[in-house]
């Protein structure tokens, strides 16, 4: 249980990386080969999504995650959660209900994301 508590924990402070639109706070949470699969269908590595946020192309002014479902295999986890995500995406806003699976691994005593998956959630 305490492991479960510590990638909820390390779910709410990636989102608050992810709002301070810097790229090395998010970095910190992500692999190298990490890769994200967007809620239209598609997989950006995380290169392009670094660029899109040093370029201020996307900003973030929102990120909640909550409803977790964890499961965790040995050095390997995946989370799900349920969340807003808002900001501005080349000047326009966007928000989003979606439901994010993480898959984490850990590193060096550490865990880290390689893989995000976006689908829209419906309201409540």
């Amino acid at each position: 249980m305490e492991e479960q508590q510590t990638l909820i924990d390390f779910e709410h402070d990636w989102d608050e990386a992810i709002l301070t639109n810097i790229t090395a706070e998010f970095e910190k949470f992500v692999s190298e080969d990490w890769v994200i699969v967007g809620t239209e269908g598609g997989i950006m590595p995380k290169s392009a999504y670094l660029q899109w946020v040093g370029s201020g192309d996307l900003v973030h002014t929102r990120m909640d995650s909550g409803s977790f479902r964890v499961k965790i295999y040995g050095d390997s986890a995946v989370i799900t959660s349920k969340g807003t995500s808002a900001g501005t995406w080349q000047g326009m806003p966007f928000s989003f209900l979606e439901w994010s699976t993480n898959v984490c691994r850990k590193e060096n005593g550490r865990w880290v994301c390689v893989l995000t998956m976006l689908t829209p959630a419906k309201p409540d």
